[in-house]
């Protein structure tokens, strides 16, 4: 949530007047971060770093040696391992650094398992290490640097071919006073490097450097260029970043040959194919509250996820680099022959006209920790990054729902008003929520006296409709010595402190406040406990949280976000900043699990994320705005999340800013019922707009859409189901069903629900058709509201009005909805279901249908749950028992099956489990193809068959 521009401190406010969009001079360019630009001024082909083959050291998991960078004679430590599922990690560190540099904790599931690794062959500049199956080896060049990993004779991935690795050590300001006794100690320690390095033979001296002798000072330290403007002081704005470490920036290139198409790295409001930056800046990953973003632009936003995918026909591949500090990540896209690749070996064969991508990662500091997910297939590299760090958290049910949300909800008479509209309106929905007016004085984890003196009694009218509350608990605490958070956090000694030890605080929703530090794991336990019933006063089971503005948000800090020179414990803020929120969901997830005693999921959105959020809760794409762009934009945004893992994803619908027409927030709602989290959102000085502020025919044409989200509940729980057990994501591009078919490579205006739903929105105003690609050849797919039947591989025109929603379901597909639409998701979890099945072009096909008690962890620690599948072929359909070990019992029955793309039958019989059979009543549409089969009335978790004749 941006800044309002009538209810904030007077510099907030002057801010917010002058401002109409993203004001881009708050947030530096690649230029103006200082390390950046070092970074980027390295030339390619001139790397200084080589490999001393003799410190080699094997042991069954793990080769390490040493690599020497000649122009400084900095020695770093190099470590391979070879990990299961086909992966290979990579780190880099000083070998002596002068103080521990920081490593990434918490977001690794556990240490990755290991495999054993062997060399194979070995001469005085190279050596070969196997990497297990498919002739897969990894080829590390000593002079320059370098590494390959080839599958047979093919270049997979190159690893420094560009020569554009840099590791900035850790040293001692020369302008500093420094002890006589520290610069002697420092002096003959490089003196004795320097003995040790001149009785090298020249074999092993870096080309150019044979008979170069350092620089050195008068204590014997080499003298490196330290005075370049923000090695040890960058001043941005009014706002100046002390570096008592100095230059401590990492980088490291990779080369991708035979590929044209990467993806990933969010978030970004941008394509779903990664752009080229050449001429351009970089992507930026770096956490921050960006008023009112920019569209098309690699500037950060909110979250950042430090992975990256690449896709061919030929192979899929994922680089995770996993650093929480400020990151960039420059793009070329380019043919070999016009490349830095170069050769590698005799045996291996790239050729000239091959395309190729080139990546480069740039970290401000901490180590270079790299994983190389090696495929091949989409799914492979998605169940490789899941066994590193986590799958979707498994929401309720009503989660997947829709939300209902406004800056703000004035009282609770309002809530209980805006509450009876659904009902009066017969548009269902499952969660209203209360953003930060709902607290006293913005102090949360309270509730304001008078506008809502009963928040229990209001949580019980929403309980007694099955329905629940969201409400929002930011992690900047309002310093107040009357408020017991704040308190507590002090007396403990839980903020995070200033560069002089202080408490570091900042302006932000209270006014001043404190900033919890997250990375304390006895922090994020205490704050956990806050969510107990006997601690969050006036809270309930079916109150659930948002953690919003914990980028951090500092409205007063550099690029309105937290000073790089404040201290975790130990370490600088510039460390751990992408971590922040992450952080923040983590403790407030496990307080909501905590408070029913380990029983109930939770629920919890967040703005911020990095890499393993996805176990957490939900995200959403921040402050956008009521504009067409914006909507199109959700598409490519949600896309990029879910191939990192996060599938749990939406956009506000409607647009946080501005106010939308009737036609844009129709469409808005149509796109959102087919994203994963479905929520729509307005700023405080918008007007009103639910949904039935619009005219009666608009109230119809949401009404509508949110009615066919809650229809296909049933499939949206499977998914999520299957990408908690898998990590595969539920809204995915094209390209990850058809790997093959080039056309789909840079589609983002349409996407996939699982494998089976092929979405494509009106996103245009004033739309009246729309083209859809196809995929498949020889394969069918049939429009969900006709049931026409279209041949795959084509672009198809597709007339539409205000109220259509093209969506097609996969021919050789079934999928299991719920037809009786009521007020909210709980009060259809004993509904029957409907089955619906489309035949594929060989007259088969096959689905699941998922079942449990929509909210607790049963389904894990009891095995309490029913997974189906269903088949259909040979004019038979029957479901059986994926889960025999489980044990659940549903009311939940099959009311009807509707068939589409077969033929009419003389009979259709139900065979039961017990052996008994009967006759059930059909219909068949013969324009369509639809066969309707009425009340078959099975319990939907027995076996039974259905035999066509």
């Amino acid at each position: 949530m941006a800044a309002s521009c009538d209810s904030l401190l007077p510099l907030v406010l002057l801010l917010c007047l002058s401002a109409q969009a993203v004001d881009r001079s708050n947030f530096k360019t690649c230029d103006q971060s200082a390390f950046c630009k070092r970074q980027r001024e390295l030339k390619p082909g001139q790397s200084p770093y080589r490999a001393l083959l003799d410190t080699l050291e094997l042991s069954n998991s793990r080769l390490s040696l040493q690599l020497i960078n000649d122009n400084n004679k900095v020695r770093l430590l190099l470590e391979l391992y070879r990990l299961q599922g086909n992966m290979t990690r990579v780190k880099i560190n000083e070998l002596k650094p002068l103080k521990p540099r920081y490593e990434v904790p918490d977001v690794l599931l556990s240490d990755p398992i290991t495999e054993a690794l062997s060399v194979v062959a070995q001469d005085e500049n190279s050596l070969v290490v196997s990497l297990g199956g498919k002739d897969q080896r990894l080829i590390l060049s000593a002079q320059p640097f370098r590494l390959d990993i080839v599958e047979g004779s093919q270049v997979v991935m190159s690893l420094n071919s560009r020569g554009l690795l840099a590791f900035e050590h850790l040293r001692t300001r020369k302008d500093t006073s420094i002890s006589h006794k520290i610069s002697s100690t420092v002096g003959s320690m490089w003196d004795s490097l320097k003995s040790m390095f001149s009785s090298k033979s020249e074999s092993e001296q870096a080309p150019g450097q044979e008979n170069v002798e350092q620089q050195t000072d008068e204590d014997g330290q080499i003298k490196e260029d330290d005075d370049k403007p923000g090695m040890w002081e960058e001043t941005f704005k009014s706002h100046t970043d002390s570096k008592p470490n100095g230059p401590t920036s990492i980088s490291l290139d990779f080369s991708l040959p035979g590929v044209e198409h990467v993806y990933g790295i969010p978030e970004h409001a941008d394509t779903l194919k990664l752009k080229n930056t050449d001429g351009s800046d970089p992507y930026r990953l770096y956490n921050l509250d960006v008023f009112q973003y920019e569209l098309h632009n690699p500037m950060a936003l909110y979250g950042a996820v430090p992975v990256l995918i690449s896709h061919s026909t030929d192979r899929t591949m994922g680089i995770f680099w996993l650093n929480a500090a400020e990151t960039w990540v420059d793009i070329s896209s380019n043919t070999a022959g016009k490349t830095m690749f170069g050769k590698i070996l005799d045996f291996v064969q790239v050729s000239s006209e091959a395309p190729q991508t080139d990546v480069r990662w740039m970290s401000e500091s901490g180590i270079i920790d790299v994983f190389i997910m090696l495929g091949p297939k989409p799914a492979d590299v998605f169940t490789q990054y899941a066994s590193l760090t986590g799958t979707q958290s498994f929401p309720p049910l009503s989660a997947l729902a829709y939300h209902q949300c406004r800056w703000n909800y004035n009282d609770q008479e309002d809530v209980k008003t805006v509450d009876q509209g659904f009902d009066e309106h017969d548009i269902p929905y499952d969660f209203i929520w209360l953003d930060i007016e709902h607290a006293d004085g913005k102090r949360y984890f309270t509730w304001d006296p008078s506008k809502f003196p009963q928040p229990k009694e209001m949580l019980q009218g929403l309980m007694d409709k099955r329905r629940k509350l969201v409400a929002i608990v930011d992690p900047h605490i309002k310093v107040d010595s009357g408020y017991k958070i704040h308190n507590e956090i002090r007396s403990k000694n839980f903020y995070v402190k200033n560069k002089d030890g202080g408490d570091y605080e900042g302006w932000c929703w209270p006014g001043n406040a404190g900033y919890p530090d997250f990375t304390n794991p006895e922090m994020r336990t205490w704050w956990a406990s806050q969510f107990a019933y006997d601690q969050y006063e006036g809270s309930m089971e079916n109150q659930y949280i948002w953690n919003d503005m914990n980028e951090p948000s500092v409205f007063n800090g550099p690029e309105v976000t937290m000073h790089k020179d404040a201290l975790h414990g130990v370490w600088e803020h510039r460390d751990v900043h992408n971590l922040y929120g992450l952080y923040v969901q983590k403790a407030t997830a496990d307080g909501l699990i905590q408070r029913s005693e380990g029983v109930q999921r939770p629920f919890v959105l967040t703005r911020a994320f990095f890499a393993g959020s996805q176990r957490y809760g939900a995200v959403w794409t921040g402050d956008n705005a009521a504009e067409w762009g914006h909507l199109k934009i959700s598409i490519p945004m949600c896309l990029s999340l879910g191939l990192v893992g996060i599938s749990f994803c939406g956009a506000d619908v409607g647009g946080f800013f501005k106010h939308p027409s009737a036609e844009l927030l129709v469409r808005w709602y149509q796109a959102g019922a087919y994203q994963p989290f479905f929520r729509a959102h307005a700023h405080i000085d918008t007007p009103r707009r639910e949904p039935w502020l619009f005219g009666p025919e608009n109230t119809a044409l949401i009404r509508e859409a949110i009615r066919q989200r809650y229809a296909l509940l049933p499939y949206w729980y499977q998914l999520f189901y299957n990408a908690h057990r898998t990590g595969q994501p539920v809204m995915r591009p094209l390209w990850v069903e058809y790997p093959d078919d080039f056309a789909t490579f840079s589609i983002e205006d349409e996407y996939l629900i699982g494998k089976d739903l092929l979405v494509h929105p009106v996103t245009d105003e004033g739309a009246t058709g729309v083209t859809a690609y196809l995929p498949g050849k020889g394969e069918v797919w049939y429009d969900v509201h006709t049931f026409q039947k279209h041949d795959g591989d084509q672009s198809l025109y597709i007339p539409v009005t205000m109220s259509s929603i093209p969506v097609f379901q996969r021919g050789g597909s079934i999928i299991c909805r719920k037809d009786r639409v009521r007020r909210s998701s709980s009060c259809m979890e004993n509904d029957p279901y409907t089955l619906y099945v489309a035949l594929g072009s060989q007259g088969s096909a096959e689905g699941e249908l998922y079942i449990d008690d929509f909210h607790t962890f049963s389904f894990e620690e009891a095995k309490q749950f029913v997974h189906r599948r269903l088949s259909f072929s040979a004019n038979t359909l029957s479901s059986r028992n994926l889960a025999p070990d489980s044990q659940f019992s549903t009311a939940s029955w099959i009311e009807k099956i509707v068939i589409f793309g077969g033929s009419q039958p003389s009979s259709a019989t139900l065979k039961s489990a017990d052996g008994t059979e009967s006759a059930l009543e059909f219909e068949f549409d013969s324009t369509l193809a639809v066969l309707t089969l009425r009340k078959p009335g099975v319990n939907a978790a027995a076996d039974w068959t259905i035999v066509l004749r």
